[in-house]
């Protein structure tokens, strides 16, 4: 029997771990150089964990389980709730702000589908204990560094910024209760993904006074910061969520990010958990998923037994980011990429041990090389050394028996010198 792998898994062939870890690599680099330190937890953490954040419905969207002491266990669907667990473990001990990141491997059970899989690779940044958005802009800026040195420029993303804490404002200032403004949340999460109409008639299910309903739908169509003074009017609230995104916007733009980043209402996140500024990350044709999201979640740590402390985060996934990096072409250089530096080739069978003894001693120096198994003609080692993208070749034949020379060519050129043994590896360093 043929068995094929799960529906909305990946197999990692060496073509496709070279582009997994590009971005693994750049996830990680980018990290450490804006002074992120990594973390990691278990695969899986109790049940109750994502229900605490989540409700009792979202144990159908996991793969949930109960293990053979009777325990209810979910495989990670994200890392959020086990980085809150964790900080909370040992809150007064750990020296604060808190800037941690970690890049684990998640699972969801839900339909696979164009960017979103049942099992992916998350990068998440975030940083907790600081209230000013200072805070926020600085995870905005890692995100648009990691999209550089990936390769993308303005031209190919805009991070859309908006603000929690002013929509809760205004659709206060509005006359809409507390209670129901989580249900405006999810209609207006929607709004980018649905036509108008359908749009309309959903919020009018939540919203049934016309007059507010106007007022969310005339919301929703400002461009600029600037507009929404004439929302805000009198209130106080609303008027220091305006100012809160000055400020943000400011640093963003001290920061030199700007042409990468506008402000748009419409950004809501879907999780509840928010409570300040919130930001996604879209390829510029907006044809695509998000390639990430974040924002700030000043209540998250409590909600989990710890202390009310600021935080804010982000985190974006392996699988549109691909889609793109694949679409920009980005990727095609990495086929071209040497997988090894040097390939060491004989002429005869009896310099076979003399190969084994030169690639041992490469490898030894830290020096990614290799050597035919069969040996045989020089053409067939030479073909082999193309197939495995070595960029060089070290041929063993008569200059190393009679005068203990090498020969490397150059396999990209064709070009080829002589070189003494010596020499080679005071080179080599």
């Amino acid at each position: 029997m043929k068995i094929q792998p799960v529906k909305g898994t990946r197999d990692f062939y060496p073509e496709d771990m070279a582009k997994r870890n590009f971005i693994a690599d750049c996830w990680k680099q980018v990290s450490l150089r804006n002074g992120f330190a990594e973390y990691d937890g278990p695969i899986f953490e109790y049940l109750k964990m994502y229900q605490l954040k989540s409700g009792d419905e979202i144990a159908s969207q996991l793969f949930a389980f109960e293990d053979r002491g009777g325990r209810d266990l979910a495989i990670r669907p994200e890392i959020t709730p086990t980085l809150a667990r964790m900080v909370n473990q040992r809150i007064n001990t750990l020296p604060k702000p808190i800037k941690w990141f970690s890049t684990p491997r998640l699972c969801r059970a839900e339909r696979p589908q164009k960017g979103r899989l049942r099992e992916f690779f998350q990068w998440n940044i975030d940083i907790i204990g600081v209230d000013d958005c200072l805070a926020d802009a600085e995870i905005i800026f890692c995100a648009v560094d990691c999209l550089q040195q990936i390769g993308l420029t303005s031209k190919d993303v805009v991070v859309r910024i908006s603000s929690r804490r002013l929509l809760a404002a205004l659709l206060e200032y509005f006359g809409i209760k507390k209670q129901g403004i989580e249900k405006v949340y999810t209609v207006l999460d929607k709004k980018s993904k649905i036509p108008q109409e359908t749009f309309e008639k959903m919020l009018e299910e939540v919203i049934s006074d016309p007059a507010k309903r106007q007022k969310i739908l005339d919301l929703m169509a400002v461009e600029s910061l600037e507009q929404l003074e004439d929302f805000a009017g009198a209130d106080e609230n609303s008027k220091a969520a305006i100012e809160e995104l000055k400020q943000l916007f400011g640093y963003l733009e001290v920061m030199g990010i700007t042409e990468f980043c506008r402000f748009d209402i419409g950004i809501v996140r879907g999780l509840a958990y928010y409570t300040g500024i919130v930001f996604e990350v879209y390829d510029i044709s907006e044809q695509l998923r998000a390639i990430g999201g974040g924002g700030r979640y000043d209540n998250l740590l409590a909600d989990f037994g710890g202390p009310k402390i600021s935080a804010t985060g982000f985190g974006m996934g392996d699988c549109v980011l691909g889609i793109v990096l694949e679409e920009k072409g980005l990727f095609e250089k990495l086929s071209q990429q040497s997988v090894i530096d040097y390939f060491v080739a004989y002429t005869d069978q009896s310099l076979q041990n003399k190969s084994l003894e030169l690639v041992s001693k490469l490898r030894k120096s830290g020096i990614k090389s290799d050597f035919s198994y069969k040996g045989g003609a020089l053409g067939k080692q030479l073909k082999q050394a193309s197939m495995v993208n070595s960029a060089k070749c070290i041929i063993l034949g008569d200059e190393f028996t009679q005068k203990k020379q090498l020969v490397i060519k150059d396999m990209a050129s064709g070009q080829q010198e002589t070189v003494e043994i010596e020499d080679f590896f005071g080179r080599l360093g």
